[in-house]
Protein backbone atom coordinates (compact mmCIF):
# COMPACT_ATOMS: atom_id res chain seq x y z
CA UNK A 1 0.00 0.00 0.00
CA UNK A 2 1.13 3.68 -0.92
CA UNK A 3 1.38 6.31 1.33
CA UNK A 4 -0.95 8.22 -0.15
CA UNK A 5 -3.49 4.88 -0.66
CA UNK A 6 -4.37 6.08 3.45
CA UNK A 7 -5.41 9.59 2.60
CA UNK A 8 -7.62 8.28 -0.53
CA UNK A 9 -9.39 5.67 1.96
CA UNK A 10 -10.00 8.45 3.82
CA UNK A 11 -11.15 10.68 1.25
CA UNK A 12 -13.69 7.61 0.30
CA UNK A 13 -14.75 6.91 3.86
CA UNK A 14 -15.61 10.83 4.85
CA UNK A 15 -16.84 11.39 1.50
CA UNK A 16 -17.49 8.65 -0.47
CA UNK A 17 -21.72 8.93 -0.39
CA UNK A 18 -21.43 12.29 -1.80
CA UNK A 19 -21.56 13.72 -4.72
CA UNK A 20 -19.52 17.07 -6.00
CA UNK A 21 -18.57 18.66 -9.21
CA UNK A 22 -15.70 19.24 -11.10
CA UNK A 23 -15.89 22.79 -10.49
CA UNK A 24 -15.72 22.06 -6.81
CA UNK A 25 -12.99 19.85 -7.03
CA UNK A 26 -10.88 22.43 -8.80
CA UNK A 27 -11.43 24.79 -6.43
CA UNK A 28 -11.14 22.49 -3.54
CA UNK A 29 -7.40 21.68 -5.29
CA UNK A 30 -6.66 25.71 -6.05
CA UNK A 31 -7.36 26.46 -2.15
CA UNK A 32 -4.85 23.39 -1.42
CA UNK A 33 -2.11 24.94 -3.79
CA UNK A 34 -2.15 28.24 -2.32
CA UNK A 35 -1.96 26.80 1.08
CA UNK A 36 0.79 24.59 -0.28
CA UNK A 37 2.46 26.06 -3.12
CA UNK A 38 5.78 23.36 -2.74
CA UNK A 39 2.72 20.74 -4.10
CA UNK A 40 1.67 22.47 -7.39
CA UNK A 41 3.48 20.49 -9.90
CA UNK A 42 1.54 17.39 -8.15
CA UNK A 43 -1.30 19.17 -8.03
CA UNK A 44 -0.73 19.87 -12.33
CA UNK A 45 -0.22 16.62 -12.44
CA UNK A 46 -3.29 15.13 -11.20
CA UNK A 47 -5.66 17.68 -12.96
CA UNK A 48 -3.77 16.78 -16.51
CA UNK A 49 -4.67 13.46 -15.75
CA UNK A 50 -8.17 13.97 -14.38
CA UNK A 51 -8.67 16.03 -17.63
CA UNK A 52 -7.78 13.58 -20.16
CA UNK A 53 -9.96 11.04 -21.49
CA UNK A 54 -9.31 7.64 -20.46
CA UNK A 55 -8.45 7.01 -24.41
CA UNK A 56 -5.38 8.78 -24.09
CA UNK A 57 -4.03 6.81 -20.57
CA UNK A 58 -1.40 4.98 -21.57
CA UNK A 59 -0.73 1.82 -19.05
Amino acid sequence: MYFTDRGIEELETRRGEEEVTLAWLADRMRAFVDNNPEFETATERLATFLARDDDDIED
